[in-house]
């Protein structure tokens, strides 16, 4: 088949260039592999492993993840001196010490020890990965290429939850120890595609976008004075909470709140990973010729309508709750992948380029402060009645609309 005959195949699917990038796209792909090995199964593998109990793990990974919060903030500077490639695998190279470290915690201080190196290291990769495709994009592909990552870490993750869910079936710590071990080789695996990956013809090559600090002036003050951004890093935060029914609400306001079997809530996580795999590039590809703001203002409308959704399946005769809630997650996922890839590229378009890698990291601690707020807030809605924590997701969308059209008008 003919370069001819695939170029415009290539356009209809919404997928980039990927010529002489293929380590960087397998380098996400195993590193959200290796996320997807461990991620449901971190508490379950220390509680086997150590015989400590529950209460006391989860209080020390959340310790971990506390300590964490500043990581992406000390990150930034190192982008923007070294280069996205060289942090993001430095990232990789760190988790994997830490994954093998879980081997040997035996003790709670040793849990927070690994657990904190393993948030470091996902945290140096995920604010790195926006300028891996800044580094790895095509003139006018980035949006694209942000499709093209959000389809690898959606399908990775699947897979890894998949594999890991199998490895732990037998029910002893065996199966747990090899998932470890498979997710501590998965990112040394992952850290040697991104080493040994040159971007080329990429923007910039890997040249850090200026020399640290001297000709960045400013530094952080720059990026905090930047009103534009902050209100860009405002909207993302509400597409944050929203993100987080799928890891921290969905399942318990299917067994909890509409007193529904465990499997349901599983094939709703399931039909979003197929849905956004499947579609997520060619919905990308698709609007890539609308204003990337009124992409996302109305992927947050579409988001809205989910959560209305959502929330009405509480008042709705038992004979329709699975049915409106997958029309609910239908939306849901819709949203998702209209918004994702146009959220990433204006986190890079409104970003100094001399002071890029500080712009990413603001724009991470949105994650890591809608991560770290999230879970509390929504379980305690959801304890005072089903519909609660929807109504305010719903809140939080119409809300970013307004300011997304205000972003439209700054300069």
């Amino acid at each position: 088949m003919t370069t001819a005959t695939l170029s415009p195949l290539r356009d209809r699917l919404g997928l980039p260039t990927t010529t002489g990038r293929n380590r960087l796209v397998g380098a996400h792909l195993i590193d959200s592999l290796g996320t997807g090995l461990v991620l449901a199964f971190t508490l379950v593998y220390f509680a086997r492993s150590t015989g400590l109990g529950i209460a006391a793990i989860g209080a020390a990974v959340t310790t971990a993840r506390l300590l964490a919060l500043p990581t992406a903030i000390g990150v930034g500077p190192l982008i923007d001196r070294y280069g996205a490639r060289v942090v993001a695998a430095g990232g990789n190279a760190l988790s994997a010490v830490a994954f093998g470290g879980y081997l040997l915690a035996g003790q709670l201080w040793q849990i927070v020890l690994v657990c904190l190196l393993a948030q470091i290291g996902h945290v140096a990769y995920w604010t790195s990965s926006t300028g891996l495709v800044v580094l790895a994009a095509a003139e006018g592909e980035r949006t694209r290429w942000f499709a093209l990552v959000q389809t690898l870490r959606n399908t990775g993750m699947g897979l890894g939850g998949a594999l890991g869910a199998l490895l732990v079936g037998d029910g002893g710590t065996g199966g747990l120890r090899l998932l470890v071990v498979l997710n501590a080789a998965s990112y040394v695996v992952a850290t040697a595609l991104l080493a040994t990956w040159r971007p080329g013809a990429a923007p910039a090559a890997d040249a850090p976008a200026a020399a640290e600090p001297a000709a960045a002036p400013g530094g952080y003050l720059t990026v905090l004075r930047d009103r534009r951004y902050l209100l860009l890093v405002a909207v993302n935060l509400t597409f944050v909470f929203g993100s987080m029914i799928l890891s921290m609400l969905l399942a318990v306001y299917v067994t909890e709140g509409l007193h529904r079997e465990a499997w349901l809530a599983g094939t709703l996580l399931v039909l979003n990973g197929l849905q956004v795999v499947l579609t997520g590039s060619v919905v990308a590809g698709r609007l890539e010729r609308f204003r990337a703001t009124r992409v996302i203002a109305a992927a947050s409308l579409v988001n809205a309508l989910a959560f209305t959704l959502f929330a009405a399946v509480a008042a709705t005769p038992g004979w329709a709750v699975v049915t409106g809630l997958y029309a609910a997650m239908f939306v849901y996922n819709l949203a998702e992948t209209m918004a994702t890839p146009f959220r990433e590229e204006l986190s890079v378009a409104f970003a100094d380029p001399a002071l890029r890698g500080r712009y990413l990291a603001v724009y991470q601690l949105s994650w890591n402060l809608g991560q770290a707020v999230a879970p509390g807030l929504l379980t305690l809605l959801l304890s005072r009645g089903p519909a609660l924590p929807w109504l305010f997701l719903l809140l939080l969308s119409l809300l970013a609309v307004p300011g997304l059209l205000k972003l439209e008008r700054m300069r």
